[in-house]
């Protein structure tokens, strides 16, 4: 993946600084701090309390198999959750002031089977610089030959009923993510700059981390849970699909929507847009007025606001949202944005039938 792109210098431009100000100075008006404030905090300890009961749980509830794979799926949504807000705003450095802080968050990251080295590098990186250029955008390798996202794609004869299966194939999206991509990406020269590699330490943070994953959500699980082993593995399975399933949903409604922008460079190295009118056209916000929504998606439903001020914690999204879209009536940049969460999810439904077609 190229990272020669080069974004455009045009007056919209303007845009940026000046809805940067306008939230700098609605944060300091109300004197409060861009990181988490006690909302946040209790969240968090809420989250981590339910994620910890359940571990215990589905290892010692004397149950039977039906109610084990309830807890099993509320775990597996729970550790959704916990990247979704704790984890996510943690290595975006919005969690706190404290880069201490932030980094001892983002170790939850690894401990809920993803790789933090891997993230920063394809989700910091590469997905916020070029959201939603072909080729560029990391974040868009979804189901590569099964789910086919732009026109210069080969179309297969299956691409035509992929706004079917697709959202069965999003419910493996964890194994997939756990036990192949974050090995792949690691090692993937092409999504380096230069001859950059990643540095020792991280090499020892994949394998380890990975390990003390594998131990207390597969092997452990195998040993203590008071049950045939080919059922513990059913319940494994049927918590990563659990997860699987909100993660892979939820990730797709902020670019692949019928309604966003899918550039494709001039010479293959030039973006006409300025990097923040280009964020504005590639990034959907959905149900935006819905507060349950926000509250366990993590800002996630706010992803205009997160890509343009991805160190501000997400609690403040729902407050500076109305600030970011009538600066962009202003300069007459458009604000897309789903009403509800169906809406989205049907908008992206209407997406995969239109590129499978």
């Amino acid at each position: 993946m190229s990272k020669s792109i080069k974004f455009g210098t045009q007056t919209s431009s303007m845009f940026l600084e000046t809805v940067r100000e306008r939230i700098n100075a609605y944060f300091e008006q109300k004197k409060i701090s861009k990181k988490a404030d006690g909302r946040m905090v209790a969240k968090t300890i809420g989250i981590l309390t339910l994620w910890v009961g359940l571990y215990f749980a589905l290892l010692f509830a004397e149950v039977n198999l039906w109610y084990h794979m309830m807890i099993a799926i509320g775990l597996g949504l729970t550790m959704g959750l916990i990247g979704f807000n704790i984890g996510h705003d943690a290595l975006h450095g919005a969690y706190s002031k404290s880069p201490q802080i932030n980094k001892a968050l983002g170790i939850l990251f690894n401990l809920i089977g993803a790789n933090v080295y891997v993230w920063k590098m394809t989700h910091n990186k590469i997905h916020h610089t070029y959201t939603n250029i072909i080729g560029h955008d990391a974040d868009l390798q979804v189901a590569p030959g099964m789910i086919r996202i732009h026109k210069d794609e080969p179309k297969k004869w299956i691409h035509k009923y992929q706004h079917i299966y697709a959202f069965f194939l999003y419910s493996f999206a964890s194994i997939s993510w756990f036990y192949r991509k974050d090995y792949m990406k690691f090692f993937d020269a092409s999504l380096r700059i230069g001859d950059e590699k990643p540095p020792r330490i991280e090499y020892i943070n994949l394998f380890a981390f990975k390990l003390i994953y594998y131990m207390f959500f597969l092997v452990i699980p195998l040993i203590v849970i008071n049950l045939p082993w080919f059922q513990v593995l059913l319940l494994l399975l049927v918590m990563h699909l659990a997860e699987g399933t909100l993660i892979g949903n939820v990730f797709q409604l902020a670019h692949l929507v019928k309604e966003t922008h899918m550039p494709k460079p001039e010479n293959e190295t030039e973006i006409h847009d300025s990097w923040a009118v280009h964020q504005m056209r590639s990034t959907v916000n959905f149900a935006r007025e819905s507060w349950l929504t926000g509250f366990l998606f993590g800002g996630l439903n706010f992803q205009i606001e997160h890509h343009l001020f991805p160190n501000i914690c997400h609690v403040h999204y729902p407050a500076i949202s109305s600030i970011v879209k009538e600066t962009a009536e202003e300069f007459k940049i458009p604000y897309i944005e789903n009403k509800t969460f169906i809406s989205a999810l049907k908008s992206h439904a209407g997406f995969l039938k239109k590129m499978g077609n």
